[in-house]
């Protein structure tokens, strides 16, 4: 059984750690990456069918990162997260085809149920 599969995007070693515990026990297959390289490649490798993307990382910022992801993949799901009030960044990211956003600290509940709305589990 091929098992839906979630990248993490985000530089804080402890959000990862919590988000791939979380997605694991639920059932996905995830991927973790600290920055926009690593998600990237991660994204050509093994095409995730969502990613939770952080805006806020060094080097390549968020709205860079799904650029070039839907250079890569279209279709790609995204959905964002955001420490910052930063209207113009969650709206951008929207116009680039992000699903919702999340601001931080999210409650772990209301993530994964997006996930599982915009990612239902095969049975």
């Amino acid at each position: 059984m091929l098992k839906e599969k979630i990248l993490i995007v985000d530089d804080q070693y402890g959000i990862r750690i919590l988000l791939n515990e979380v997605f694991q026990k639920d059932g996905y297959q995830t991927f973790q990456a600290a920055n926009g390289f690593q998600a990237l490649d991660i994204v050509k490798d093994h095409s995730p069918d969502l990613v939770l993307l952080d805006m806020k990382i060094p080097g390549m910022d968020g709205i860079e990162i799904l650029k070039r992801m839907k250079v890569v993949d279209q279709e790609i799901r995204v959905i964002i997260m955001t420490a910052y009030g930063e209207l113009d960044m969650i709206q951008e990211a929207k116009d680039l085809g992000a699903l919702t956003h999340f601001a931080k600290p999210f409650d772990i509940d209301e993530i994964r149920e997006a996930v599982r709305k915009y990612l239902p589990l095969k049975a």
